[in-house]
């Protein structure tokens, strides 16, 4: 219904904007993170004046979904104090749609620009018609402006909310393992790590890490339900993580 028309929409915009000139151009605009000064909990807490329009599975704030999936891979995972960090704030670079950013260049499934558009990507037969790079001969080849198996690391992605926090995660010397990094900035790049695309462009760093971020896509999917978790008993917790991993005022 109205729900999978909103999704449909979001999509469109993404596959018609979403160029290799116009990802280049928002690196040059977010990358340099002078957007504003904020703790990460502040930020996750800020989530819940967004709906992510991109998705299908819920109809309530980011908030809750940052902490349903943390504690879902707490449960899994007890040792693994980063990865349930990563499960909290893996979708905190959506705080881009509260600065005026448009929810098309913010949420949703990623894919490379620069190269082909590969089948898997969703709606990948009627939503690209209007996107210039798709009947460019330089960008709409396997490889376009990449060299074989030249590592996701040199790949330009989609821009959005996952590349946004790599690079604030990146800026701020944050200190979260590298298989959490590459889950924050691949966990919405589905046509790679669940349908096994684009693997032409991948290294042997990229092999070795895309079995962690399958591993964090289950509990990103699964945990989502109406079954709200009680955030105020859960925040210290995860604040000690917070504190160990990127600590005080970030630059965003």
């Amino acid at each position: 219904g109205s729900l999978i028309d909103r999704v449909f929409s979001t999509y469109k915009l993404m596959h018609t904007n979403q160029t290799l000139d116009f990802v280049k151009h928002k690196h040059s605009e977010w990358t340099s993170c002078n957007h504003a000064q904020m703790g990460m909990m502040d930020a996750i807490m800020s989530l819940d004046q967004l709906v992510d329009e991109s998705d299908p599975d819920v109809d309530f704030p980011n908030s809750f979904h940052a902490f349903q999936t943390a504690e879902g891979i707490r449960q899994a995972h007890p040792d693994k104090d980063w990865f349930q960090l990563v499960g909290l704030i893996h979708d905190v670079g959506k705080i881009m749609a509260l600065w005026d950013e448009p929810q098309w260049a913010v949420v949703g499934d990623t894919f490379p620009v620069g190269c082909k558009h590969q089948n898997s990507i969703v709606f990948r037969d009627n939503t690209f018609l209007d996107n210039p790079d798709d009947k460019n001969p330089s960008y709409n080849t396997d490889y376009g402006i990449y060299e074989p198996n030249c590592g996701l690391d040199n790949v330009l992605m989609s821009w959005g909310h996952d590349e946004y926090l790599y690079r604030v995660m990146k800026f701020n010397n944050c200190s979260i393992p590298e298989e959490g990094l590459y889950m924050i900035r691949f966990h919405s790049f589905y046509p790679w790590h669940s349908h096994g695309d684009y693997m032409h462009l991948c290294n042997d760093k990229d092999l070795h890490t895309r079995p962690w971020v399958q591993e964090f896509n289950k509990f990103d999917l699964y945990t989502k339900t109406t079954d709200l978790p009680d955030v105020d008993k859960l925040k210290p917790y995860y604040q000690s993580l917070i504190d160990k991993y990127c600590p005080g005022i970030l630059k965003w």
